[in-house]
């Protein structure tokens, strides 16, 4: 049974790209006790190091980040306009709940114009993001006391249990940080051959940002990343339209927007997990990019590179 407790607790704490504070709090106060090194370099990656007995470096990122906005914009009504951190689908938004990171957290919800005062060209088209604002419920003078311009947002919402699955806020990429987590508690008191950095970046949703700094820093010879990917086993879609299937085991990279896995690198996991009785599917998903992009890069040699990604709907 998986620790529900704590990725509950890691789904829910917040952390906007940029603004990773509480998350990188939480993920400090449990991995620090599982690894022989862990510091925190200059834009906020959490880099952790367990020996080896080898000369090769390892290393295994999961991105902290979760999708948010940040404040652009405080109305004469107390209204605030926000850009995005993060690839949104706007048509998700409406009626939701986020969290402003203010002077203290205040709740507000997402609005747009009513659908009852919508022209009937409006109604068959998107509502784009710009058009949307949260209300705070609160007039203009107790907002500008709670709330700056620059402030970040979250969405409000607790982890649930659905059946088999879990439904929560951030599962991209909380997930794969909860099982960073696990793997290095896994590997707390076993020998390994290699050097294993296991890295809990930043700013992923915003162009990888965090895997970039420290691939360079790190300089590994191989590179994993965990990260989530589209499961679309859904109603009305078509079976080459899935990426990846809901309950039929992890997903072994081989490309996505950003990145081609090294041949080498899915060719190893592929034969690990076989070997290993693990069920698992290939994933090729046309478009997005994940912190393997980042691995595989900007090392100073390059890095034999490939990811995990975990199977998500919705």
């Amino acid at each position: 049974m998986i620790n529900v407790d704590l990725l509950k607790a890691i789904c829910e704490t917040p952390g906007a790209p940029g603004f990773e504070q509480r998350i990188r709090e939480l993920v400090l106060k449990e991995v620090s006790p599982l690894v022989d090194e862990v510091r925190v370099d200059n834009m906020g990656n959490v880099i952790t190091l367990k020996r080896g007995t080898g000369d090769k470096k390892v290393m295994i990122a999961a991105h902290m980040d979760e999708i948010g906005f940040i404040v652009t914009h405080i109305d004469d009504d107390g209204f605030l306009r926000f850009h995005p951190l993060g690839g949104f689908d706007p048509k998700t938004l409406t009626s939701q709940r986020v969290i402003v990171h203010g002077r203290k957290d205040v709740i507000g919800v997402m609005g747009s114009k009513p659908i009852h005062l919508m022209k009937p060209d409006e109604r068959n088209k998107q509502t784009p993001i710009t058009e949307y604002f949260i209300d705070l419920g609160l007039p203009k003078k107790e907002v500008a006391d709670l709330v700056s311009i620059g402030d970040p947002i979250t969405r409000d919402r607790h982890l649930i249990e659905m059946g088999d699955c879990v439904n929560s806020k951030s599962i991209d990429n909380r997930v794969s940080v909860f099982i960073l987590l696990e793997a290095l508690r896994e590997l707390k008191d076993k020998q390994v051959p290699y050097d294993i950095y296991g890295v809990f970046t930043v700013q992923e949703e915003v162009g990888l940002r965090g895997a970039m700094s420290s691939a360079h820093a790190i300089d590994p010879d191989f590179g994993i990343a965990l990260d989530v990917t589209i499961a679309f086993d859904v109603p009305g879609a078509q079976s080459h339209e899935y990426v990846t299937r809901l309950g039929k085991g992890a997903a072994i990279k081989i490309m996505d927007g950003s990145v081609i896995s090294d041949y080498r690198m899915v060719n190893f996991l592929k034969k690990t997990a076989t070997a290993n009785n693990i069920p698992w599917q290939p994933e090729i998903l046309p478009a997005g990019g994940t912190d393997t992009a980042g691995l595989q890069r900007y090392g100073k040699r390059g890095a034999i590179a490939g990811a995990i990604s975990i199977p998500l709907r919705h």
